[in-house]
């Protein structure tokens, strides 16, 4: 997993359902260097690779196996995430086969949705 892509607390696990977390967006990460300078938010890939991790760890909780975000599809964004913000990701299992799954999810800052994601695939690795 790559160092940008972190969960700070999983605050619960139903396996087989769904799964919360918790990620602080702190004003020290380098990536705001960049992205950009003037009006620094966080990069839309890295909030997908955290819905990934998520699902990937409900996912493994439930199979004992490891797994990896393959793709996404139907995935709006809504709204910026910024320095400071503190993102309420929550995944949804849909269906899973034994190499694959297909789940939803979302990310919330202070109750507002800034993103919903329809269709995660991962696959079993």
């Amino acid at each position: 997993m790559s160092r940008w892509v972190t969960l700070d607390r999983i605050v619960s696990i139903e396996p087989g359902s769904r799964a919360t977390a918790i990620r602080n967006v702190p004003n020290t990460l380098a990536i705001f260097d960049s992205h950009f300078p003037r009006f620094p938010v966080m990069p839309g890939v890295l909030m997908l690779g955290s819905l990934g991790a998520l699902a990937a760890k409900l996912l493994e909780e439930e199979t004992g196996r490891k797994w990896r975000l393959a793709g996404g599809g139907q995935i709006g964004f809504r709204h910026f995430v910024q320095p400071g913000d503190q993102m309420e990701i929550t995944v949804e299992l849909k269906e899973r086969s034994d190499t694959a799954a297909t789940l939803s999810g979302e990310v919330k800052v202070d109750g507002k949705l800034v993103i919903r994601a329809r269709q995660l695939r991962l696959e079993a690795t």
